[in-house]
């Protein structure tokens, strides 16, 4: 695990503002440092995992706000600021390049990349491809695939790293820690195991959906036919178009899945083809329909989607 240990480098201009607003930057809903241990997480999966390992102990800042494209954030006084006091920033280097430059520039703590305490597979290497790969001491995969959280396990080991880092933050609680840790360990594995049970008997193993966000799902012999690639922001080229229609056809495909914080890229290939639309969520971020849910809840609810499309037995 690579853990970079920043030197502080606030801006003076936000020093400023703070100062001229007469307020600590975690007067909205946050914490100030005296109060304990603060996280600050870039974006939902990892504010899940670092809450749920930090338990009572420490205070977690989510900096992507419900509604927000991950992608999209742009930072602005307050959220420099909570990166700039927070004793452990977990962020995942490359998914939100305003996060990279903010830690790089502003963390005084400890920032922890996701990239580097999971294994992150290859864009454009299917599961198989990677695992056959795997254990080798040189392995360049070029341009990864960020979206780990799709596989339970790799979150579970992001928890394992949270807990250590937070253990040697704030020691009084290290067992705390560990036995969240394990606990959400627990109930990941067993969300991997409903993932492998509820997808081995189908009538079909292939679903399409607007971008590619669900590589990982692969490992559960689930084939991700994507309209485009991993910038949720592209268009569909009509080559890609004129595949997939061929590849629906082919393999029977009814549903067709769009995804709740982006363009509906589905519709118009959904109405050519009369297919039903359904939504699969890649759980970048929160929006006002997964109120009341969390990370394991909506993986559920992707699930049950990708069996009713799949006709799942």
């Amino acid at each position: 695990m690579i853990l970079m240990r920043l030197s502080l480098a606030v801006p003076v201009l936000t020093v400023l503002a703070l100062a001229a607003s007469g307020c600590s930057a975690f007067d909205e809903g946050g914490a100030n440092a005296d109060d304990g241990v603060d996280v600050a997480a870039a974006f939902y999966p990892l504010a899940y995992v670092s809450e749920r390992v930090a338990g009572e102990h420490a205070d977690v800042e989510l900096l992507t706000q419900p509604g927000t494209e991950p992608h999209d954030l742009e930072l602005n006084v307050s959220t420099t600021a909570e990166i700039s006091s927070a004793d452990l920033v977990v962020f995942e280097h490359g998914f939100q390049p305003s996060v990279d430059d903010a830690v790089e520039q502003n963390a005084a703590g400890v920032a922890l990349d996701a990239a580097d305490v999971v294994d992150l597979v290859a864009a454009e290497e299917s599961h198989e491809e990677h695992e056959a790969h795997e254990g080798e001491d040189e392995h360049d995969h070029g341009d990864v695939d960020p979206h780990f959280w799709q596989d339970p396990l790799r979150v579970a080991d992001l928890g394992d790293a949270v807990a250590e880092e937070l253990a040697e933050i704030d020691p009084d609680h290290a067992d705390d820690y560990d036995e969240n840790a394990a606990a959400l360990r627990s109930d990941l594995e067993a969300l991997d195991e409903q993932f492998t049970t509820g997808l081995a008997d189908c009538e079909r193993d292939t679903i399409v959906v607007s971008h590619d966000a669900f590589g990982y799902l692969e490992k559960y012999d689930v084939h991700i036919a994507p309209l485009v690639g991993l910038s949720p922001e592209a268009e569909p080229t009509a080559a890609v178009l004129g595949e997939l229609q061929e590849l629906i056809r082919d393999e029977g495909i009814t549903t067709v899945f769009s995804e709740p914080l982006e363009p509906d890229l589905v519709a118009g290939l959904a109405s050519d083809l009369d297919l039903r639309t359904a939504t699969l969520d890649p759980i970048e971020g929160l929006t006002d329909a997964s109120d009341g849910e969390d990370y394991l809840s909506l993986m559920e609810s992707n699930l049950e989607s990708i069996r009713e499309a799949n006709e799942c037995r």
